[in-house]
Formats: structure tokens, C-alpha cells, sequence
């Protein structure tokens, strides 16, 4: 299939900004300091079979547009990365714009499957613009690039570059439904406080807590050879609700300590770490991390605003032998993951921003490590820019290291997991998933 894209023109937002744009910068929390990269995703939005009254050739009119108007709530997103006197990442108030391309594809949508979309496919890139050739260019990239791919079929694509300092993925499904209600002329449900400075570091920052999601962790088992010796390839696998089913028990299984039956997410999560450890062939002496992102907004004490649109996601980490994680069975790991995320809580999230506060430009260490992500309750399928809700959403690439967690495009009792790994590997991973 081919796409020819247009030339990009760049998109401000109508009338004037709020008032604070006047500043020169806008401030970027230690949460944002560390997860600056691109975030690029799909929405898949099929021809209206109801509403003839809006032309599918109108889509792309219709989105710049009220992408337009919608700058003015979010007006960040017009402007640039910069780094301050102080060594710290902001955005710099030029209001530079949005660039917004419109594209064609020769081909129609394919049918709504979950498989549709695998990370990696070709075709996906040719359906997010992304103004930026070169991982060490990315301070130059704008934060927001927009693309609507129109089909034969009459549907069309969304595909949106969002630089991670400014959205995490709660705050970009947020972005998402505040543009589509604009759209359809409707008020703004969720407006987003963009005051980031209640995640400011304490003025004498302390750390409480082991951060192991920052700790290196030596590769004895080659893991980087693994990589470098084979293809990368991404898959999708479907859990229907028998085969979660199956697994929560697994994950439950002999635990005193569960309570209460395993939830979906962690005994998900535990399958994941202990498939993706035997699929790398880690040496059971490795040490196998795992890191999960958990929304903090409710965590913390007081709770975060309505609205708050920034990154609020602070990474829990279990780290095991790999041999012992193994060995053990699948309740030992969710029984980890659980006591994980009972370890976050607000004065867990104030030590992990002072830790970065005191160790500028710590990122996560990878190596080893599984990083699982879950989108299926975030929302971005659901905004209506008056075609319906999305037939389909997910990344349109997605890190090695990373796993992520979507909803069924057909049957929503399903979760999708979407991953990447070398070839040799992506079918040790397949025959632990046809086991389940």
C-alpha cells in the first residue's frame, strides 16, 4: 500500500493562549525530565454507515481545525524543548505550531482485528509523521505531529507524535476526547490543569526508598547479542476471558497471602515477566527485572486535580534471578508484582521525585528488563470527532523492552498483548502462550 503525503502546514491555536503562555517556559516535573521520546500512535476510524451528513473527505478539515481551536487549552504543544540555565528540560512558549499533515493511501482499512495493527508493520510509519530522523535530534522535534490518512473505504487513519515529557498516556487519552468534543462543538469534559509544579522536588529532597527501577544490572547472559543477532519482530496475542481466567488462577494458586482473586493485570503482568525471561534463554543467574507503570494520581496525598495532564506514572520494579523466577511458580511473581504496587504510595512517589531531583538525567535501567504498559483502560478509543469511536488504537511502534496491554477490537473482555522480540525468541514466547 502506498501513502503520499501533503506538505505540512503548520497549525496554531485560534485567538489568543491563556496568559501563561507569555512565559518563557513551561515547567516540566522530574517525571517529565526523564521520559523524553516520541509516543506515536493510530486511531483507526472507519466510513459512518449512520451520519451522511458529514462527508468522510471532510475529516481532515474538520481535525486541523478544531485541532485549532483545542490549542488554546493545550498550548504547550506549540512549542519547543529547551534546555534552561539550570540544566533542566522545558518548553519554550515560541508557539511555533503544530505540524498537521493530510495523506492518501491507494488501499482500504483492513478489517478491525487485533491483530491489525502490529507494531513494526511497515505500513504504520507511513501513517504517523514524525519530523525527526535521529534519536539524538529529537531535542529539535516538535512536540505534537498530526497526520490523517484518508482510504479508499472512506475511513481514515489518526496518527499522532506526541513527545512522553508532555503526556503520559492517561493525559494523551485525555487531549484526545477534549479535541474530539471540540470537534462536535461540545464543552471540554475533563479540561486539563496544566500546572505542573505540585510535583516539584521537596526544597531539601530525601530518598526513603530503594529505586531499583534505576539500578544497572549486568548482562551475563548476552542479552545484547540476542538483539543484534536476529530480526525484531512484533506480535500480537489475544487472552479471551476463559484463557485470563486460567491464568488468575495459576496466579492465585496456593497464595494465603492473595486475599482475593488475582487481577487481571497482575497475573497478566506475572505471565509476561516469567515468558519473556524464558524466551531470552536468560542464564538462571541473570538478574530478570520487571518494571510497571502505575498511575499515581490517586496515590498521593492530596490526590492530584481533575484534569491533571503531565506525566503522573512513577515505574514499580521486582527484580529476580532468573532461575528462580523460573522455577518458582507463576503466584510467586504476582505475589511480587502485588507487594510492588502496595510499595507506591504518595511517599514513594515523593522519594522517587527527589531521587531524580538529586540524580539528573536518571532514566530506568533496561537492561534485562521487562516494561509492561497497560492502555486498555485509558480511553483512546472512545472519542467520538463524529465518525463514532475508534475501531482501532494502539502504538505504531513500541521500544524492545517494552510490553503493552490493549483492549480486544471485537470482544472488549479480551486484553491484547503487543510486544517485540527476536525472532528465535517471539517463538519460545508463542509456545508458552499456545500453553496457557
Amino acid at each position: 500500500m502506498k501513502v503520499t503525503r501533503s506538505e505540512p502546514v503548520l497549525v496554531h491555536s485560534a485567538g489568543d493562549a491563556v496568559a501563561a503562555a507569555a512565559e518563557e517556559f513551561y515547567f516540566l516535573s522530574n517525571l517529565d525530565q526523564n521520559v523524553a521520546g516520541l509516543m506515536k500512535t493510530v486511531h483507526v476510524f472507519r466510513p459512518s454507515a449512520d451520519d451522511e451528513s458529514r462527508g468522510d473527505d471532510d475529516a481532515a478539515t474538520l481535525m486541523r481545525d478544531s485541532l485549532s481551536r483545542v490549542l488554546a487549552h493545550y498550548y504547550p504543544f506549540e512549542g519547543w524543548l529547551a534546555v534552561r540555565d539550570d540544566g533542566r528540560l522545558a518548553v519554550r512558549n515560541d508557539r511555533r505550531g503544530v505540524p498537521f499533515v493530510e495523506a492518501v493511501a491507494d488501499g482500504e482499512l483492513p478489517e478491525a482485528t487485533d491483530d491489525v495493527a502490529a507494531p513494526g508493520a511497515e505500513v504504520l510509519s507511513d501513517l504517523v509523521y514524525a519530523d525527526v530522523e535521529k534519536k539524538e535530534e529529537a531535542l529539535e522535534a516538535p512536540l505534537l505531529t498530526v497526520q490523517v490518512t484518508r482510504f479508499r473505504c472512506g475511513g481514515f487513519v489518526l496518527g499522532l507524535a506526541m513527545n512522553h515529557c508532555l503526556a503520559d498516556g492517561q493525559s494523551a487519552a485525555e487531549f484526545l476526547q477534549s479535541w474530539a468534543e471540540t470537534a462536535r462543538g461540545a464543552p471540554l469534559s475533563t479540561p486539563p490543569h496544566l500546572d505542573r509544579t505540585v510535583q516539584r522536588a521537596r526544597p531539601a529532597p530525601a530518598i526513603g526508598f530503594p529505586h531499583d527501577e534505576f539500578a544497572e544490572i549486568e548482562d551475563v547472559s548476552g542479552l545484547a547479542g540476542v538483539f543484534g543477532g536476529e530480526p525484531c519482530v512484533y506480535r500480537s496475542f489475544t487472552f479471551d476471558a476463559g484463557k485470563l481466567a486460567r491464568l488468575k488462577r495459576a496466579a492465585s494458586d496456593g497464595d494465603a497471602t492473595a486475599g482475593t482473586a488475582c487481577s487481571t493485570f497482575v497475573a497478566l503482568t506475572a505471565f509476561v515477566w516469567v515468558a519473556r525471561t524464558l524466551a531470552l534463554r536468560m542464564r538462571p543467574d541473570q538478574k530478570s527485572k520487571l518494571l510497571f507503570a502505575v498511575d499515581v494520581r490517586r496515590r498521593v496525598d492530596p490526590p492530584l486535580p481533575p484534569g491533571f495532564w503531565g506525566n503522573a506514572v512513577v515505574f514499580a520494579c521486582c527484580i529476580s534471578a532468573a532461575g528462580d523466577l523460573l522455577q518458582g511458580p507463576l503466584s510467586a511473581a504476582a505475589r511480587s508484582i502485588r507487594d510492588a504496587i502496595g510499595r507506591t504510595d504518595g511517599a514513594f512517589v515523593r522519594s522517587a521525585v527527589d531521587y531524580i531531583e538529586l540524580n539528573r538525567g536518571a532514566r530506568p535501567s533496561l537492561t534485562a528488563t521487562t516494561l509492561v504498559t497497560s492502555w486498555n483502560r485509558l480511553g483512546f478509543r472512545v472519542a467520538d470527532f463524529g465518525w463514532g469511536e475508534a475501531a482501532w488504537s494502539g502504538p505504531a511502534e513500541l521500544p524492545r523492552e517494552v510490553v503493552m496491554f490493549l483492549r480486544g477490537a471485537r470482544d472488549r473482555d479480551s486484553t491484547v498483548l503487543l510486544l517485540g522480540l527476536p525472532l528465535s525468541c517471539m517463538q519460545a514466547f508463542q509456545a508458552m502462550v499456545d500453553l496457557q
